[in-house]
């Protein structure tokens, strides 16, 4: 996506003014000819203003058909395909036979060349890491396949900001440079000048320059092509024009198509061009410029574009005595190349990122890490189903290779819903900075793709595992008798590979039940009237998990709520305590009267003149914080023309937040199993529905510290008023110097110290968190997990305010245009946790805990109350052994992928150029495995070590393990055969490989260091031999 007029600076349109006419001549140092790699290439979003459907039809189809007939024609063009989902629609849907062939050709030329090679080019400020590298694995994975190839560098042009673990991410697949361009306008003008665009970067502070990678930062012009020519009022090197939406038209004639080049027009072309290259050339150290050719929706009628090009070229280099200049078509890899054979010494960039992103002194875009909330809640949910489905379908499939669940059926539902987590990654997409027609469709396919994966986890849960077993449902008869207490199962699947205790909530429509484990025993539950609702009632159970375990639950239901200890049995029935509504304006004395809720790790203190949470107490280190939280919003200016906007995009508070609500009500519900506190928050004093909610959860901990440290939150907000902007404002007695720390898509903390700056100081002090947010001072810590990507603050000393919602309309043309003002009139229900304890406390568990509320217990009824089935045996033990990692390990990935590949990459190519055709058949043995150590490099004394396992032994509940490869992180390249390239730098060292040669049990122990990510594909025995 480039905005024009948007995103432009005044220094950026003084620069192309002085390109274009020829004032800026700038030379390098260097006396050699200026050399420029012009590199074809078409920004191709998968969503944004037009949704997929809409873009194959008007331009992306026939981006690829005419791209592959014109680099036919001519061996000297080039052209970079970038966003896979694109390509891979055309290859299965649309190109011929003769365009595949030439295609495969192309590609083995290397003049075709995919670069970044995922489904989509992800965003890097709201994305998680398990989706990031998720995207990239199928589309590797369809490219290795098909085509023998792994890219190994990235293009990663439009992302609004630059987060720094893709770096790492990137090395860790075999990339051997990146490529990024918007970063602070501010900040890349000071690169510029001081030559600085390109550098190695080490994003990780626990990997180092183990997975370095040299990054090229674009200058001010980005990845788009100057458009201004001075001697024409059309485009400049757009010969094509502008895509037309929604039908190409039919005379081949579009919008705003640039002049020819001919005998007249040739020269000034080239004046242009040259003028442009020389300016570039001055921001580098190398006399080698990377000039894109191309720009969003490019290269759809190829042949007039290379008609144009093609003897423009040739002119330039005819003269290129007289201009100072060379041009040739290039491909990323050919250009980086260049550079890297320039041998020069590069300097180091740490593990700083480049968030937040702003193009003007108004323009922080940091208001889309907010930007349509229900989208980013639900694409997370899709991916927590994913990874639960994944890890039980792979078990089920080594375990019972000839089970009744047909495995064509369940990978296809798999791979839907691959997909469509993949694509919503988009940086136009998760990001909610789409049109709403896009939105929808990303929530259409995210939805249809879960429908589908959830009967693959039913089948999964209820066919028998052998076709001699009888069934789950099948083992079971109704009992006669009209009057037999109704019952309900519900299986739960712990998807982590850690064992676990927590509690699950069932929703119910009966005011009592009793619960009762597998093996008949009872189980510790609690009822209570619903929060959301005077019908239901929200029934907690307790649960007992091992790794990647499951256990079924019986639920029998009573109409009548039970009296006494002995007809409650092991259910708490908890009833709530309703205060009355406090208004704002008679808070005149505070603190008076404060109500205790207690666990065994806190003591919370609510206020009953305000209603408000007063302080907690962390009872472990006896430290008393004083603590409130409440909803304030900011004021967005909807005139254009009377001040800064905001927008899907951009955050722009008019002025300080104001307090969102007028009264408070509360309820309190105490328990045995939780106690939950309601905090309602009107509007207006006198108003019957409120306007936000709070409702947080306090956990008895059942021996178990992990439990009792979390508190759970959840909200309720909207619809909001238009052209407001929520935030939850969490005010304490810390003293952080507003100082905030922030996670890098869920892999690493950052640091966020608060800055001034002269203009939209708030805004630009404004960063993504994706699981994880923390203030601390030196004896306490108090961490926001969350189910979600935010945007997070804080704005005073103490302070932390997530935004959770916005709803925005502005008068800008270019966004009416788009529908791009965010009217967003959803009501959205996010959840946080909460921790809080000292320094050391919460390090060794704020990682662990947001792993877990991404990946909750699966919780599945298998069938609806009705009346009691015949009692059957306990079966006596879970038959199903669990998977345990050590805690600082987690279980990243287990899947079976389903490409069809050999491991053997010379093999793998002597199967492509025979013919074969490998997607036909799937390959359901081959088991993706990936560890990730969660710890930072000196984050906690014990756990922020090197942790050793033997993966035979871990494994060992899934079956036997056979056999171990590494692979690289998407598991295209044999860890032992991959090279990247080394980059000099004034730290440069010798790094000895790690890897040695291992047999018997010890070729199955792997050590994982702190932030380690390792890959491995794992080969079962086959069961039962």
């Amino acid at each position: 996506m480039f905005m024009c007029g948007v995103k432009m600076t005044g220094l950026e349109f003084l620069a192309f003014f002085l390109c274009c006419f020829g004032l800026s001549h700038a030379t390098t140092n260097e006396k050699k000819p200026i050399q420029a790699f012009v590199i074809p290439h078409s920004h191709m979003d998968v969503g944004w203003v037009y949704t997929i459907q809409e873009s194959m039809h008007a331009y992306a189809a026939n981006v690829y058909s005419s791209v592959t007939e014109e680099l036919s024609k001519a061996k000297q063009r080039r052209f970079i395909a970038v966003e896979q989902e694109f390509f891979r629609l055309w290859w299965d849907t649309v190109a011929t036979d003769r365009q595949r062939k030439q295609v495969r050709q192309l590609v083995k030329e290397g003049r075709l060349e995919f670069i970044i090679g995922g489904q989509v080019m992800h965003d890097e400020a709201v994305t998680d890491l398990d989706d990031e590298i998720l995207q990239m694995t199928e589309g590797h994975g369809f490219l290795y396949e098909t085509f023998g190839v792994r890219p190994q560098f990235s293009w990663h042009v439009d992302p609004f900001g630059a987060s720094a673990t893709t770096p790492v991410l990137f090395a860790l697949a075999g990339f051997n440079a990146h490529l990024i361009s918007r970063i602070d306008y501010d900040l890349k003008d000071a690169m510029q000048k001081n030559k600085k665009l390109q550098f190695v970067w080490r994003g990780s502070p626990s990997l180092k320059e183990q997975q370095e990678i040299f990054t090229h930062t674009m200058d001010q012009f980005s990845y788009c092509t100057p458009s201004h020519l001075p001697f024409s009022n059309s485009s400049g090197f757009y010969w094509n024009g502008v895509a037309l939406f929604p039908n190409p038209p039919k005379d081949g004639v579009y919008p705003n198509m640039s002049l020819p080049v001919t005998k007249d027009t040739v020269h000034k072309y080239a004046e242009t061009m040259v003028g442009n290259i020389k300016q570039r050339a001055a921001w580098f150290r190398t006399n080698h410029v990377l000039w894109p050719w191309g720009c969003d929706k490019q290269f759809y009628n190829s042949s007039v574009q290379f008609n144009n090009m093609d003897p423009l070229m040739k002119y330039i280099n005819q003269n290129s005595k007289e201009f100072g200049v060379t041009v040739q078509y290039a491909t990323l890899s050919e250009y980086f190349q260049a550079i890297h054979q320039s041998d020069l010494v590069w300097e180091v960039r740490e593990n700083d990122d480049f968030l937040p992103y702003s193009t003007e002194p108004y323009q922080a875009w940091t208001g889309f890490y907010a930007s349509r909330n229900v989208l980013k809640g639900v694409a997370r949910q899709a991916s927590s189903q994913l990874h639960a489905a994944e890890t039980l379908f792979a078990r089920y499939r080594v375990s019972f290779p000839d089970g009744p669940v047909a495995k064509d059926w369940a990978l296809d539902k798999l791979r839907a819903l691959r997909w469509a987590v993949s694509e919503v990654q988009h940086h136009d997409g998760i990001t909610g900075t789409e049109s709403p027609k896009v939105a929808d469709m990303y929530l259409q396919h995210l939805i249809q793709a879960m429908m589908g994966v959830q009967e693959v986890l039913a089948a999964l849960f209820l066919l028998p595992h052998d076709l001699g077993m009888p069934s789950i449902l099948g083992t079971h008869h109704h009992r006669k008798g009209a009057h037999e207490a109704l019952e309900q199962h519900v299986i739960v699947y712990n998807p982590l590979a850690w064992n676990i205790t927590t509690f699950i909530n069932v929703t119910v429509t009966f005011p009592m039940a009793t619960v009762f484990d597998d093996d008949g025993q009872p189980v510790p539950a609690q009822i209570q009237r619903s929060a959301e609702s005077n019908v239901t009632y929200d029934l907690f159970i307790v649960v007992d998990l091992g790794g990647l375990q499951h256990r079924e639950y019986l639920i029998k239901f009573s109409e009548k709520p039970c009296s006494g200890k002995a007809k409650c049995g092991s259910t708490y029935v908890a009833e709530g305590v309703v205060f009355e509504r406090r208004n704002v304006k008679d808070w005149s004395k505070t603190g008076r009267r404060l109500l205790p809720v207690l666990n065994e790790c806190y003591k919370l203190m609510f206020d009953q003149d305000t209603n408000l949470l007063h302080s907690i107490t962390d009872r472990f280190e006896k430290r008393r914080l004083r603590m409130s939280q409440d909803f304030w919003e900011y004021q967005a200016n909807g005139d254009a023309k009377a001040g800064p906007i905001s927008d899907n995009y951009m955050f722009t508070a008019n002025g300080s937040a104001l307090r969102a609500y007028k009264a408070v009500e509360m309820e309190i519900v105490p328990g045995k199993i939780v106690s939950e506190i309601r905090q309602y928050f009107y509007r207006e004093e006198g108003d019957e529905d409120y306007a936000f909610s709070i409702t947080t959860r306090v956990p008895e901990g059942f021996g178990s510290r992990l439990l009792c440290r979390r508190l759970e939150q959840s909200y309720s907000l909207g619809p909001l008023l238009v052209n407001t902007e929520v935030v939850l404002r969490t005010n304490t007695t810390l003293k952080n110097n507003r100082t905030l720390y922030t996670d890098d898509n869920g892999y690493q903390m950052m640091k966020r110290t608060y800055r001034k700056f002269t203009n939209n100081t708030l805004a630009r002090n404004y960063f993504p968190m994706i699981r994880a947010a923390y203030i601390e001072d030196d004896l306490s810590r108090l961490v926001l997990l969350s189910d979600r990507a935010h945007g997070v603050s804080s704005q005073a000393n103490g302070q932390v305010e997530v935004m959770l919602h916005r709803r925005l309309w502005n008068n800008l043309p270019w966004n009416l245009g788009y529908n791009l003002t965010l009217n967003d009139s959803s009501v959205v229900r996010p959840t946080l946790w909460m921790l809080l304890g000292s320094i050391d406390a919460t390090a060794q568990l704020y990682q662990r805990e947001a792993v877990q509320l991404q990946h909750r217990p699966v919780v599945m009824p298998i069938d609806q109350p009705q009346r009691s089935w015949l009692k059957k045996e306990p079966r006596g033990s879970s038959p199903v052994q669990p998977v345990v990692l050590p805690p600082n390990l987690h279980l990243l990935s287990l899947s079976i992928p389903g490409w069809n590949y050999s491991s053997k990459h010379s093999l793998h190519l002597s199967h492509l150029d025979s013919g074969k055709d490998l997607r036909s058949e799937p390959d359901f043995d081959r088991v993706l495995l990936r560890i990730m150590h969660l710890f930072e490099e000196g984050e906690h004394p014990d756990l922020a070590k090197p942790v050793t396992v033997n993966l035979k032994e871990a494994l060992r509940g899934i079956g036997e393990v056979r056999a171990l490869e590494e692979r690289s992180l998407t598991g295209t390249w044999d860890i032992d055969s991959l090279q990247r390239w080394k980059w000099k730098t004034a730290e440069t060292k010798e790094t000895q490989s790690k890897r040695c040669c291992r047999c018997g049990d010890e070729a199955f122990n792997v050590t994982v260091s702190p932030k380690e990510i390792k890959t491995f594909f794992v080969h079962f025995s086959p069961a039962n031999l």
